[in-house]
């Protein structure tokens, strides 16, 4: 039997337990594993499992994530996902459909200090649902906005997806999170027209809210000077070689909680839960990673991603084609399977093809973030929207319908595919910031 047949047969298994619901990890390390003993040997395969495990729990360069990640817990739970609203709230609450601007915005610089969709939208859904209900915002648009708006911080960074696609195809970090930077603010921006449409088309989804002074709004804004700064050092020292990111996921982390701890603004058991929080996050990504490794060195002993690569380069057809559908098997595999775990199944078979059409790695991170971002909001998987779902119960004490967070999530899904559209006609919009960095 051909390696092909092999590989492919192994892809469709893979599949299958996919159905299952047994761990996307275990399920590719387990298929990786036995068709990697299958093409070479069983001591082989043993060797590959114990040296990629250890390989990938033992990685210096690994220690972003656990960092980054403790840094938005420690974030959340010192309350700065509340002063980012307030600041948000106070500049944008008292015009039509403001509330949720605010949420958006605070999405976006929550994202700068979380890295995680979910973790967001639960944040921002937690301090901005409550508000929004008080100034009867229809349902629709306060919890697709938070839906939506925490979908930014996949793209923002320090986004966990970005580091696992930097060490999957040994990209540089630092240049994919700078990377990212004016694509989440072209989102946000997008985000906030979308809001501002819906509301002057239907006033009534989004009423105004009080209005402030301009006293109180610098007040507000001077209450985010430490994390501004501590952004401002983590993403400017990377960005001018200043450290590296796992350096500057340490000082981040370091730098948050010394805010927490000088503005009294964390308790001990708040540090703790951080910490479980991270700890429990942070084996969940190491394990998709190990996963992904080994499932990739069986792929690359079948030599199917280096087949496709050469099939398509043989195709007469235009490099764009290709990518759009590429894109478009993001698009829907996003809607079925967690982000993370979707990014980290593909990027080994599709990027030896984006590689041999000529496409630039960096950007090509950032366009499949993009697109997985809307598998987050999208159906039957959605995992913001049920995010949103489950803590709208909590701290409104109803329950909204599914159908209609979905319903609420549509027009911001058609701004995101905007969005995409305008980094593919510009890709400088991506790429400028990393290539002054060389």
């Amino acid at each position: 039997m051909s390696p092909t047949i092999i590989g492919i047969i192994g892809i469709v298994i893979m599949i299958l337990m996919f159905l299952t619901r047994m761990p996307v990890a275990f399920v590719m390390a387990i298929v990786g594993f036995v068709g990697f003993s299958t093409m070479v040997t069983p001591n082989a395969g043993l060797v590959l499992l114990s040296r990629n495990v250890y390989d990938v729990f033992g990685s210096y360069d690994l220690t972003t994530i656990p960092l980054f990640i403790l840094m938005g817990q420690l974030g959340f739970n010192s309350g700065i996902s509340k002063r980012l609203y307030d600041v948000g709230y106070k500049f944008m609450g008292s015009t039509r459909g403001g509330l949720a601007m605010a949420t958006v915005s605070a999405c976006t610089a929550f994202g700068a200090v979380c890295g995680s969709s979910p973790a967001t939208a639960a944040t921002m859904a937690t301090v901005g649902l409550p508000e929004m209900k008080r100034y009867n915002y229809d349902d629709e648009l306060a919890t697709g906005s938070v839906a939506s708006g925490g979908g930014i911080g996949m793209i923002m960074p320090p986004s966990v997806v970005l580091i696992i696609y930097g060490i999957l195809t040994e990209q540089s970090i630092g240049q994919l999170f700078v990377a990212g930077i004016f694509p989440a603010l072209l989102v946000t921006i997008l985000f906030i027209i979308t809001i501002y449409i819906r509301c002057s088309i239907n006033p009534e989804q989004g009423p105004c809210g009080e209005k402030f002074t301009w006293a109180e709004k610098f007040k507000a804004l001077l209450g985010l000077g430490e994390t501004l700064a501590v952004f401002i050092l983590v993403i400017g020292g990377i960005f001018i070689g200043l450290f590296t990111p796992t350096e500057a996921a340490a000082i981040g982390a370091f730098g948050i909680l010394v805010i927490a701890i000088i503005r009294k603004q964390i308790t001990w058991a708040g540090f703790i839960k951080s910490l479980m929080e991270t700890l429990r996050t942070s084996c969940m990504v190491m394990m998709l990673i190990a996963g992904a490794v080994i499932f990739g060195k069986f792929l690359a002993v079948t030599r199917i991603p280096f087949e496709i690569a050469g099939w398509v380069s043989e195709l007469q057809m235009a490099p764009f084609l290709v990518m759009a559908i590429i894109i478009m098997i993001y698009f829907i595999g996003g809607c079925f399977m967690d982000a993370l775990a979707f990014v980290t199944l593909t990027v080994p078979i599709f990027f030896p093809v984006v590689m041999e059409l000529g496409y630039d790695p960096i950007w090509f991170g950032i366009i499949i973030v993009m697109v997985t971002e809307m598998g987050v909001i999208t159906p039957p998987v959605g995992i913001n929207v049920y995010v949103v779902y489950g803590v709208a119960k909590n701290v409104l004490d109803q329950e909204i319908p599914l159908e209609k967070i979905f319903k609420g999530i549509f027009p911001f899904l058609i701004a995101v595919v905007v969005g995409v559209i305008i980094l593919i006609i510009f890709p400088k919009i991506i790429l400028f910031l990393p290539q002054l960095m060389y």
